[in-house]
């Protein structure tokens, strides 16, 4: 059996009715449509050179991929929302009569702005809460520990009560069959439903462990700036978004090294654990679509390696 670290790495993302999954050259989105049929959305990808060599630099090239990801995981959100609900022929008239590259263009931009303001608010709420508790912990260091466990709090609440909706509940198992097939492919088992039904729903790289490191990593970092006044406390929480968010990335990406060794795989423990709320068990339907939209992307791949070699 191969090691996972010998396979090129994708990533993915659960959509409605649906999953993504994102190679070197193209990412593709495949949905189950109201009449059981699977549905296909793809997009190359293309960084622009200035990206390309961002993605290089250690803690900056982490930045470059989230804001890359949330555009791009925006366009194939859009999609599954709209082609899930639309007949054949709805589907037929909305392609004629809206242009697709505004469409795409502002997909993008919600989904970068939705990122962005999700994170902010995640920062600044715990931040005024732990302050108004002052008086009760007056030090630093309690600060801090309240301002992180009211993120947390904050953040496994919300994960939890959006999963009690049946729409998100099945995002969720669409969640787990991405990382089923994933966990199978990096295992070099057959892609089939019966073989990806026995992988493990849980990834070291999955979004959600990436989270819980940035509430892990936003405390420490918290300990060398100042929590008084309220003004810079706010400051300089804001102004450390960026950089929790480039040691974050590193972070995730090192404990994915590390998930082969049986005395540090534990490092990523953490992470799997909140995604024991993040992932369901998917059922054979679900686990037959992330199947499928990985499968079309692996043949998209390699015909993508294929037009080089005889360039």
């Amino acid at each position: 059996m191969k090691s996972s670290m010998e396979k090129p790495l994708y990533g993915g993302q659960a959509v409605v009715e649906g999953v993504m999954f994102a190679g070197k050259t193209h990412s593709v989105t495949a949905i189950r449509r109201h009449d059981g049929t699977i549905d296909y959305f793809t997009l190359p990808r293309r960084s622009h050179p200035t990206l390309a060599a961002l993605k290089k630099i250690p803690f900056v090239r982490g930045i470059v991929a989230i804001i890359e990801a949330s555009a791009n995981g925006a366009k194939h959100l859009q999609f599954a929302s709209e082609q899930y609900e639309a007949s054949s022929d709805e589907k037929q008239a909305a392609e004629e009569n809206r242009s697709k590259f505004g469409l795409i263009l502002g997909a993008a931009v919600i989904g970068v702005l939705s990122f962005l303001f999700a994170k902010t608010i995640f920062t600044l709420v715990p931040a005024l809460a732990a302050d108004a508790f002052k008086p009760l912990v007056p030090g630093k260091m309690g600060q801090i520990l309240l301002e992180g466990a009211f993120k947390l709090a904050l953040l496994l609440g919300y994960i939890y009560f959006i999963s009690l909706t049946p729409l998100v509940r099945r995002v969720f198992q669409y969640h787990g069959a991405e990382h089923k097939v994933i966990n199978a492919f990096e295992a070099g088992w057959p892609l089939t439903v019966e073989h990806v039904q026995r992988a493990s729903r849980l990834h070291y790289r999955c979004g959600s462990s990436f989270i819980l490191f940035t509430v892990m990593i936003s405390l420490f970092l918290y300990l060398f700036v100042p929590t008084d006044p309220l003004w810079l406390r706010i400051a300089n929480r804001l102004a450390l978004i960026p950089v929790v968010l480039g040691v974050s990335f590193e972070v995730l990406q090192f404990t994915n090294k590390l998930r082969d060794i049986p005395l540090l795989s534990w490092l990523g423990y953490p992470g799997l654990w909140l995604q024991r709320l993040t992932t369901k068990e998917p059922d054979d339907d679900q686990v037959e679509v992330a199947i499928a939209s990985f499968q079309r992307l692996l043949d998209l791949e390699a015909e993508a390696e294929r037009k080089q070699a005889v360039q």
